[in-house]
């Protein structure tokens, strides 16, 4: 029998298989979170011209100390026309258009009523013309995932669309004749269906456009027609079913719908029986129906095929350096994700793993903020060892 992929060995072979979507074009107000297309430069400079930076006086640094005389005023959005002379200054308020002729703010607090100016240099208080960036900069490149600041930015010189790939389109689904609804009564042998809202919450996080077809029972002709509609996406990701049990339906049924399985099973823990497939262009993703293992396995598989989809340069998983705050045995089959806390000291970040790491321990794991990376082999990692991690 050959060897397990690794979680690299895995993840390129999922990362093979993405092509990024077609793009469309995106108000920038409604762009955080998307993904870039193309570079976005900037078309204008910033600040477009000399502005103050300073309620003052705009003066001529070699008028200064002296008494000047008040001639005009310059406010935001009203440019004042007249070019400074010697011995005179420009009221101006902060933001607003420094004169020709000035080369200097004098900040109002430097001054008495009388315009008995404080020495200043060249350039005082003055916000210099593309100080912030110049015409044609890149604002921001292509593959980059817009945060609220780049969307800022790109508002703040001018840009009102940007060219983003499209979102993809998820469908999830749960498997099990088990499963019961949030709210619902369970009957006995009954357990509810939380994996479809945690995968939910999940994709929506990646930049999925997400529906959820809800769960199926252990059914062939059933599991068969819900795993049909869901191959309609982009991407289709279900939980459950995918083990050796006589009631695992998906890899079977997907099979039969003409769906390529690329791989089944991962060598770590927890998340070992994931199965991931093809058909044409959309993405199966077959993730365990313990909660934490489907956790996991979305983490360092699904989110970075999400993002890729999206044509992010750098679709992750992004792993964080940190020291364990106790110690760990190692698996010595399997690399493994542990559930920990992070916590900030002076000299970095520690993991305080948590207890209770069993795979459907989902409330336990709902206190973690950190999957520490566990790498295989003998013995015990100690207290203070450098790790990675990821962020939850």
């Amino acid at each position: 029998m050959s060897a397990l992929p690794r979680i690299d060995e895995a993840l390129a072979l999922v990362l093979a298989r993405v092509a990024p979507l077609e793009a469309e074009d995106v108000p920038v107000g409604d762009a955080s979170g998307r993904v870039l297309a193309e570079p976005v430069r900037a078309p204008t400079d910033l600040p477009p011209f000399d502005s103050s930076a300073m309620d003052g006086y705009a003066v001529r640094a070699a008028d200064t100390p002296g008494h000047l005389e008040i001639v005009g005023h310059s406010a935001a959005g009203r440019p004042e026309s007249r070019v400074l002379a010697p011995g005179e200054a420009i009221v101006i308020s902060t933001g607003a258009v420094v004169p020709d002729g000035a080369d200097a703010v004098v900040p109002v607090e430097w001054t008495s009523g009388e315009v008995d100016t404080q020495r200043v240099a060249v350039g005082d208080n003055v916000r210099p013309r593309g100080g912030d960036v110049r015409r044609g900069t890149v604002v921001a490149a292509a593959g980059s995932v817009l945060r609220p600041a780049e969307v800022g930015a790109l508002a703040a010189v001018g840009v009102g669309t940007v060219r983003c790939v499209r979102r993809p389109r998820a469908f999830v689904l749960a498997t099990g004749t088990e499963l019961r609804a949030p709210g619902q009564a369970l009957a006995p042998g009954e357990i509810y269906e939380s994996n479809t809202v945690a995968l939910r919450a999940q994709l929506v996080s990646a930049g999925a456009d997400v529906t959820v077809l809800g769960s199926v029972g252990d059914d062939e002709d059933a599991t068969r027609a819900a795993l049909e509609r869901g191959l309609e996406g982009d991407l289709l990701v279900t939980s459950g079913g995918v083990s050796v049990g006589p009631h695992d339906l998906v890899r079977a049924s997907l099979a039969s719908l003409d769906a390529e399985e690329v791989f089944w099973r991962v060598a770590v823990k927890p998340g070992k029986p994931i199965a991931f497939a093809v058909r044409g262009r959309t993405l199966v993703f077959g993730l365990p129906g313990n909660p934490v293992s489907s956790l996991v396995d979305f983490e360092l598989f699904v989110r970075p095929a999400v993002l890729a989809l999206q044509g992010a340069a750098q679709p992750g998983p992004s792993y964080l350096p940190g020291r364990l705050g106790a110690p760990l045995r190692r698996n010595d089959q399997r690399d493994e994700l542990v559930r920990a806390r992070a916590r900030a000291e002076r000299d970095g970040i520690v993991l305080e793993p948590l207890a209770g790491q069993d795979s459907h321990m989902i409330v336990r794991s709902s206190a973690a903020t950190a999957l520490v990376l566990v790498p295989h082999g003998a013995g015990v990692l100690p207290e203070g060892a450098p790790v990675r991690y990821l962020r939850i």
